[in-house]
């Protein structure tokens, strides 16, 4: 097998063990429509590959691929789709090592995802079994693993079961109306003791300045996490380039508050 000179399936899990203090384990981002999952999941994961983690990056949305929005086509080596995997009749570590995307500028993160021009009718239709497969056997390829969902999650396969199988589950919501009716719509499909309440963590995403804490509370009621927006982070966004680095002074608090739910989910 051909992978990636020093990539983490070149390297072996002995140098990423998972160290007393840290977690590892699988990581769902999950939350309404526009409210910012690819972005917070992106990040996290560039977080933890900056920190020398072997991270895999799992895009679920295949309504919008995410995968052609988050770098420049050149900074991956492969083209290889999530399609081909969940086409399979089993998932094995293998199947998913074949098809990961890696990032040339860290060969600590590796992604799954649609290609570009892609969508859920390109490859056979998959079911609940190569779903869970697919995120045990990414247990198994890399000790951290983050899940971009989709929002529908009555007709998105993989997304629901993502939520079922993580160890952690991000509920992303913007603080609008909108955002909180869909939400709202979609808690009753996660009532069922199979989902686990208890490991979702409630999250305010894209905080503007004006947005005090007891609007925040009033809106949603008590958070775990409030991530505030950034401007640079919303160019970033525009120009497919969410493995950059943020710079700018005003990006601080985004990045301290990624820093803290990595803290808090990961150990890291």
């Amino acid at each position: 097998m051909n992978f990636k000179q020093n990539s983490l399936f070149q390297r072996g899990m002995e140098e990423d063990e998972i160290r007393p203090g840290t977690y590892g384990g699988v990581l769902a981002v999950w939350g309404s429509p526009s409210c910012g999952k690819t972005t917070v999941a992106v990040k996290l994961a560039d977080y933890l590959a900056r920190k020398r983690k072997n991270v895999l990056l799992i895009l679920a949305d295949m309504t919008a691929p995410p995968l052609p929005c988050i770098c420049p086509a050149s900074d991956l080596e492969g083209e290889r789709s999530l399609g081909s995997i969940l086409a399979a009749t089993h998932v094995t570590d293998n199947l998913i090592k074949k098809n990961c995307m890696f990032y040339r500028k860290n060969d600590y993160l590796s992604m799954i995802g649609m290609l570009k021009g892609e969508n859920v009718f390109t490859y056979p239709p998959y079911d609940q079994t190569q779903a869970t497969e697919l995120i045990e056997q990414a247990r198994a390829v890399a000790p951290y693993v983050i899940i971009d969902c989709g929002s529908t999650i009555a007709s998105d396969i993989l997304s629901a079961v993502a939520l079922m199988e993580a160890d952690t589950v991000l509920r992303l919501v913007n603080c609008d109306l909108k955002s909180i009716s869909y939400l709202s719509s979609q808690l009753p499909l996660l009532r069922d003791n199979k989902w686990d309440a208890d490991k979702q963590l409630k999250v305010a995403s894209n905080v503007k300045h004006q947005e005090a804490s007891s609007h925040i509370e009033q809106l949603l009621g008590a958070v775990s996490f409030q991530i505030p927006h950034s401007s640079e982070l919303e160019t970033q966004y525009l120009e497919g380039e969410l493995l950059k680095e943020l710079g700018l002074k005003e990006s601080r608090a985004f990045r301290k508050e990624i820093e803290r739910i990595s803290r808090e989910v990961f150990g890291v």
